[in-house]
């Protein structure tokens, strides 16, 4: 029985995406690949963050999520997350819109462009179980991927 994992989302099949993997035993995060290069501009106030796609989705349990964060060294490197960690809900694999492809949303720091190279390591995936309290109620459905559950 799979209970938590990564598959390579659709349209992405035929592009040499490389899983996520964790570099030592011990390690909490999987490290997660760039699947395309991207260039990411110096930051400027009120643009939006640089999206990195990744060809992937998550699976897990139901009463799990997937924690996307920042590599140690992305900070040095002039990366930072625009929303600090990512969140990837269960009922985000496989969802209509894109099929639960996970990205990650970067701002670049320094005063020139930073390139992304496929391949390159860009951030790491962790799973973690979370918890809800006595009179929790939800009933909602994800109705579609990224920025959904805030449609109306």
């Amino acid at each position: 029985m799979r209970q938590r994992g990564f598959e390579i989302v659709k349209g992405y099949e035929d592009q040499d995406i490389h899983l996520p993997v964790r570099k030592t035993k011990y390690s909490a995060g999987y490290d997660v690949f760039a699947a395309s290069d991207v260039v990411i501009p110096p930051f400027k106030l009120g643009e939006k963050p640089t999206l990195i796609p990744t060809g992937l989705k998550a699976y897990c349990g139901e009463d799990e999520y997937l924690m996307l964060v920042n590599r140690s060294s992305g900070p040095k490197k002039g990366l930072v997350m625009a929303n600090d960690v990512g969140i990837i809900d269960h009922d985000y694999y496989g969802n209509c819109d894109n099929d639960g492809h996970f990205y990650f949303q970067f701002y670049n720091f320094l005063d020139h462009e930073l390139v992304i190279h496929k391949g390159d390591a860009i951030g790491q995936a962790i799973f973690q179980k979370y918890l809800v309290c006595d009179d929790d109620h939800a009933s909602g459905i994800r109705t579609g991927g990224f920025g959904s559950t805030d449609k109306k």
